[in-house]
This record gives structure tokens, sequence and C-alpha cells, in this order.
């Protein structure tokens, strides 16, 4: 499958986003995480979704303040960022997986979507 993310943009802190990670084919079987880059930093787990959208995972740094979902008659899952802070910048991928579980390592994702920038200004 091949993957965009679009959505991103500036946003003032305390404002919400949300971005989409539209696929080129249906996602059967595929799990869908988000990960976000920022500048001299390592790629970081955000949040993961299964293939039938049953269970939704977080990281601790976006729990309550994120949230995943999915839509497979539209190949897309999106992530609803909200009180966004300015720690929340950097670069955020979709990346797709077909392994048991909820991987949040990078390592086990195969495909990745191109990023998209989101900035949140103090």
């Amino acid at each position: 499958v091949q993957l965009q993310a679009s959505g991103g943009g500036l946003v003032q802190s305390g404002g919400a986003l949300k971005l989409s990670c539209t696929s080129d084919r249906p996602f059967i079987s595929y799990g869908v995480g988000w990960f976000r880059q920022a500048p001299g930093n390592e790629r970081e787990f955000l949040a993961h979704i299964t293939w039938t959208g049953g269970t939704s995972t977080y990281a601790d740094s976006v729990k309550g303040r994120f949230t995943i979902s999915r839509d497979n008659s539209k190949n897309t899952v999106y992530l609803q960022m909200d009180n966004l802070k300015p720690d929340d910048t950097g670069v955020y991928y979709c990346a797709a997986e077909s392994k048991v579980g909820t991987p949040t390592n990078p390592r086990d994702y195969t495909h990745w979507g191109q990023g998209t920038l989101v900035t949140v200004s103090s």
C-alpha cells in the first residue's frame, strides 16, 4: 500500500488539527500507527489502531488529547489532535503494519507516508 498523510499546518497552542492518512488501496489486515519526529529527535510513537478499528492505543504524551480513528470505506485513518502544545511540533507520519498486537517500534511498520508538518506556536 502507498500512504499519504495530510492535514498539517500552523496552529496556536491550545488549538486543534485533524490529520488524514489515505491509502491507495484498502488497508486489508493492516493496523495503522501515527508517529512524530521533531528536529534532532527520534521518531516517536503516538497512536495505533487495529484493522477493525476495535482497539486503539496511545502514547502517554498524547493520551486524552489525541484520538485515532479509521474509515475503511474511504481507506483513511485520522488523527484528531486537540489542546495542542508547542512540544507537539514536528513532522507527523502515518505507517501501516501487519503484525499481531500493537507495535510501537517504527521498525515494525512496513509502509510509510511522506509526513506532514505540524507547527504549534506558543
